[in-house]
């Protein structure tokens, strides 16, 4: 029998008899190699460890510790899961199961709905099967016989149609289950140690709202069980704290079937918040040297076309409206905008930079089905600005706008981040727009303010915008997640479709250089993350009311009418509860509205005209002169604490 050459990752080479398994050589090497092995890498491609080896190879056993190979753990987990499910319902067709960055899923065609009691038939099902010990078994199929073979199953025939080659693989687990897939996976399910089953959920085949809708079932798994129950409790933690059920518990605001999906409609409680987010965006906007401006909703198809986005962007853009005079489109970015203000008149390089600052709302199509509370909406308010620069004034530009960046996560409670920076192939795909001058002018004004700033980035080659290197900064939360913020982006093809230009100090025409900035992102989104971030409980000078104010009888109406108004001239958002209800009945529901100031009002603080203070965290802290809370709530929100 002739023998191949395996070379593993320190340099050292095995010579093995050809068929043999990357699995035989994890074990040459130690028991606990195999015994810790998920799957291999071979000459750069993944493979089964069971699968045998064909050539001279470079091996790698990938162990829990390999970040691939949880995808692999939990793509074959997913079969587990259609296994069961063909085991318990053998009418039902199998559409797709792959794995996703939180867990997997799989696809099902079933005339009857799958219900929660179900979820916990085949999850109990999935560990039976788990407990005998089933292989996966790899089988090679000649394309024409797996379309005889599938040709009363719609859904397998058009994948084996559109994805296989003369020859393609299945994947076999116990005696019900076969499925067309490219692998590979676990060698078995003794590997499957600790999974859950989630959810349940419909889903169009391929995503296409033309295709049938079948029915998905949700999953996660982990390779211990200590990792599945913390991610478990932090599920339950990201449920307590969805935006949209709490939305509507505090009435911050809603969307309106009659209207629309993906249309925002905010209550007076959540306007009031929107209204400080915006108020200090503008501020800063002021202070920082940006100019505000305002534009319109809607511009003429032409202006789309010069910007590009009428070829390149249109499929998410709303249908075109034909008014007399000409074609017209809702917007969906403010950037062409912000460059007809600049160019409406002629520019020195004495005016610049120019920094173009606005508050405003795009539309862009989304599909109903991927529409998602306040994180992915149709009509958004982005806080857009747009700096034109000389190239000698880009990277101080740049600091600028990431420090913006920095200084508004800060001002509202984030104080982890992470930061990347998106560059291009150098040219090779062709698929960048702009000079190879450019380009490095802008990765490295971009890189060295990252640098003047301090701030730890990662590089991601080839992710570029087309037009354009750029850094995004994505937020960490309260329990953890990442959220995708603010971005600053180099736009080499505007300047040019728009012919923008500067007189420099040669007095020859140039063209400046341009960033895109966003910090919030979009305010929809943003109030959402926040929402999430504080469970609801936003710090004081956020909340939309800072405080309620709780006569105990009718008797003390007339001081607790005084304690409110003086309030509200102070400038403060607060509310008076004057229902013929017991007093603790009012409390408990300011607490469960989250409000953080409670301020009880009985004959004893009318008499010394004062004010007994409840804090929705700390609870009961006593009586105090109204003048002393006054002081003590302006310094709070002052200073924008997230202390109370």
């Amino acid at each position: 029998m002739s023998s191949l050459n395996v070379t593993l990752p320190d340099g050292s080479q095995q010579q093995v008899p050809e068929g043999a398994r990357p699995l035989d050589v994890a074990k040459s090497i130690s028991p606990r190699l195999a015994s810790d092995a998920i799957v291999a890498r071979v000459n750069g491609s993944l493979y089964d460890l069971t699968r045998p080896l064909e050539a001279n190879s470079q091996l790698e056993i990938l162990t829990p510790k390999n970040p691939e190979s949880l995808e692999v753990y939990r793509h074959s987990t997913a079969h587990l899961l259609a296994a069961a499910v063909l085991e318990l319902f053998p009418e039902t067709k199998l559409g797709i199961g792959p794995p996703t960055d939180t867990g997997f899923y799989y696809d099902f065609q079933r005339d009857a709905k799958f219900t929660p009691e179900d979820l916990e038939k085949i999850e109990a099902r999935m560990r039976e099967l788990q407990s005998k010990n089933l292989p996966f078994e790899r089988k090679l199929t000649p394309k024409q016989q797996g379309l005889e073979k599938y040709r009363d199953d719609w859904m397998k025939r058009e994948l084996i149609e559109e994805r296989a080659g003369d020859i393609f693989s299945e994947y076999t687990l116990g005696p019900n289950f076969i499925d067309f897939c490219r692998g590979p996976h676990v060698p078995s399910t003794e590997k499957l140690k600790a999974f859950k089953l989630l959810s349940i959920a419909g889903a169009y085949w391929k995503g296409d709202e033309k295709n049938p809708q079948l029915q998905r079932i949700y999953g996660t798994a982990f390779f211990t069980q200590k990792e599945l129950d913390e991610y478990l409790h932090r599920m339950e933690e990201a449920r307590k704290r969805d935006h949209r059920r709490l939305g509507k518990e505090l009435d911050l605001f809603s969307i309106q079937e009659l209207a629309g999906p993906g249309l925002i409609f905010f209550h007076p409680k959540g306007g009031a918040v929107r209204k400080v987010i915006e108020d200090w965006m503008r501020n800063e906007y002021v202070r920082r040297g940006y100019s505000l401006v305002y534009t319109p909703h809607v511009a003429r198809s032409d202006l789309w076309k010069t910007s590009g986005h009428y070829n390149f962007y249109g499929e998410n853009m709303f249908p075109r409206m034909e008014l007399e005079d000409a074609e017209y489109q809702l917007k969906p970015m403010n950037c062409p905008f912000h460059i007809l203000i600049y160019r409406d008149r002629l520019r020195s390089y004495r005016d610049l930079p120019v920094r173009l600052g606005e508050l405003g709302t795009v539309y862009r199509y989304e599909r109903s089905g991927v529409v998602h509370g306040l994180l992915r909406v149709r009509g958004f308010t982005q806080d857009d600005a747009h700096i034109f620069c000389t190239p000698d004034q880009i990277e101080n530009e740049v600091v600028d706008c990431l420090q913006f960046a920095i200084d508004t996560l800060n001002t509202y409670g984030f104080t982890s981040y992470e930061a990347e920076l998106s560059t291009w192939d150098g040219g090779a795909s062709g698929k960048y727009d702009g000079s190879p001058e450019q380009w490095e002018l802008g990765e490295k004004a971009l890189q060295r303010a990252t640098d003047r700033l301090g701030m730890k980035v990662k590089i991601s080659p080839d992710e570029a915008a087309f037009y354009g290197p750029k850094i995004d900064v994505k937020l960490v939360d309260a329990i953890g997640r990442l959220w995708q913020l603010s971005t600053v982006q180099f736009d080499f093809t505007l300047p040019r479709r728009f012919g923008l230009e500067y007189i420099a100090e040669d007095g020859k025409s140039h063209q400046p250089l341009m960033v895109h900035r966003a910090l919030y992102g979009s305010i929809e989104r943003f109030f959402g993350i926040l929402v999430e971030h504080y469970a609801g409980a936003f710090p004081v000078w956020l909340a939309p009311v800072q405080a309620v104010v709780l006569p105990i009888t009718d008797r003390q109406n007339s001081y607790s009418q005084e304690v409110y108004q003086t309030l509200k001239d102070a400038g403060f958002r607060v509310e008076l509860d004057k229902r013929n209800e017991k007093v603790n009945l009012k409390i408990r529901e300011a607490q469960l509205q989250k409000v953080p100031y409670m301020l009880v009002v009985g004959d004893r603080e009318a008499q010394s005209r004062k004010v007994s203070v409840r804090n929705r965290k700390h609870g009961d802290q006593g009586a105090v002169e109204l003048t002393e809370f006054l002081n003590t709530l302006s310094q709070v929100v002052a200073s924008k604490s997230l202390q109370e």
